[in-house]
Order: structure tokens, then sequence, then C-alpha cells
């Protein structure tokens, strides 16, 4: 009888590792797809003050529901081998992966513990349920984090010119992820910003996370590539000035979107300027 019941169970064991062993070798695809990233992003250039011939501070926003920014936005939901930008700086946060700043500043003055980061935006309510005998009972839950109206970043660049190199270069300094808020009745009441990321210290994360590319599932890009490499649409809100005040406190609607224009133009000509042809 013993021998008998060992022999069954041989049989169902051998049985249950057969179906494990043929699901795992399932490819889901043409090809077997590298998904562990394990990259170091590109250093930046070394770069010394003496050789700052010129330079200008600049902050930008990235309107998320532009179709050439919706890499950075989309999945909302994650998926098994995509998160968009706002999940991989949470989830960063959350694991204590990552430093977020108190968004009161942009100069990164003040840090936030991992674990009030993390509650922004986070709500907590209840549901009844009842019981076989009708008796109610309120349960609490937690509503998963609003992805979905994470709809505008805000970033904060120099825009330098390096005298020893001849090169006019770009260097993002820090990310802040923009809130849409929005009460019970759905009715829009302003914007909230979460918390300023530091970049130079953000790219050892996002170096790791694909991004979507809508042109190529083959090619694996990952968000600092978008960043670095300016995969983005952007318009100025404010520049370094001696007012230190945004394009939207003295100008409006069209005429605020044409001073941005004439500081991109003004950054641009400035190196024009320094040859000749």
């Amino acid at each position: 009888m013993n021998k008998l019941f060992f022999f069954f169970l041989t049989i169902i064991s051998i049985s249950i590792a057969n179906a494990q062993s043929s699901s795992a070798s399932v490819v889901d695809g043409v090809f077997i797809r590298e998904n562990n990233f394990n990259k170091v992003p590109i250093p930046y250039n070394f770069e010394i003050e003496s050789y700052m011939m010129w330079s200008k501070r600049v902050w930008r926003v990235i309107d998320l529901k532009e179709k050439i920014n919706h890499p950075f936005y989309y999945p909302i939901e994650p998926t098994h081998s995509m998160r968009n930008l706002v999940t991989v700086i949470r989830d960063g946060i959350c694991s204590r992966e990552l430093t977020p700043y108190d968004p009161i500043s942009d100069e990164f003055d003040y840090s936030l513990l991992p674990n009030e980061a993390c509650a922004i935006g986070e709500k907590f309510d209840t549901i009844t349920e009842y019981d076989e005998d009708g008796n109610p009972t309120r349960i609490p839950y937690q509503e998963p984090f609003p992805t979905q109206n994470i709809r505008r970043l805000r970033i904060k660049e120099d825009w330098y010119f390096n005298s020893k190199r001849s090169v006019m270069d770009v260097r993002i300094i820090g990310i802040c992820p923009i809130e849409e808020m929005f009460d019970e009745m759905g009715e829009y009441k302003g914007d909230r910003l979460l918390y300023w990321m530091y970049l130079p210290e953000l790219r050892y994360t996002i170096a790791n996370a694909p991004a979507p590319n809508p042109h190529s599932d083959v090619e694996r890009r990952t968000y600092d590539d978008l960043l670095n490499k300016r995969k983005f649409s952007s318009y100025i809100m404010k520049e370094s000035s001696v007012y230190g005040r945004t394009i939207s406190s003295y100008k409006q609607n069209l005429d605020a979107l044409l001073e941005s224009k004439r500081i991109e133009k003004k950054i641009f000509n400035y190196e024009q300027d320094l040859w000749e042809y």
C-alpha cells in the first residue's frame, strides 16, 4: 500500500514539474527579450567653472498630453515589463532608493521622508459590506495612486557654453511631477507639485527603466535616453533673471507662448553669434 502511494506521488510530482518547465520554456515572441537591465548611465562631462563662458538657467514644462511625450505618460497601469516615468520614480522613493525633495523649493534644500513622499496622492476611503444576516460592516480600503492625473512635468536645466570644448551644452538638474487636482464631482481644482527629484541621482534608476517606443518594439530605450537625447516637447515657463518671475506673471495666453519662443531663440542666437562665417 505504501509503495503504491509513493508511486502515485512520484507520478504527480513529475507531472507538476513538467508543467512548470513547459510554462517556463514558452517564448512570448519571436526572440528571447533581455528584460534584465543592468545599465549604468553615460557619465556627464566634468565641467570646471573657469571654462564656463556663459550660462542661463531655465525652467520648462513637459505636457504629457502631447503625442511626442506619450512615452513618459503611458502605460497608466504598469505591465510586466513597462512602467511610466512617474511610477518608476514613485517605486524608487517607496523602496528608499531615491531621495525626494520638498516642492516648496526647487533648490533641493529640504528632503522628504520616504513614507511621507509615498503618502502624497494616496486616498483612503471605506466601503460597506453586508454579512449573511444583513449587518453592515465598513471596511477601509486604499485607492490606487492617481497616475493618470500626472499630466505635466516641470524640469530645471542649465544651458552653458564651455570655452575649452567650444560647445553649447545643456544639463537637466531636476524634475518634478505635477498632479492635476479634481474634486468629488470631477471638477478641476488646480495643480500640485509632488516633489523635486535630483536628476544626477535619478539617472541610475531611470537608466534601467525601459520606455515605450512607438516606432519599434525591438529598440529598447530608457527614460534616461529620452531625457538626455531630448526626445520630448516642452515650453519655457521661467528663466533666471533679476526679477525671478515666471512668464505667466507678466504675459498671458499667446503672448506667453511668444515670450517662451523669444527666450529659446535668445539662447540659440548666443551660440550662433560666437562664430564667424
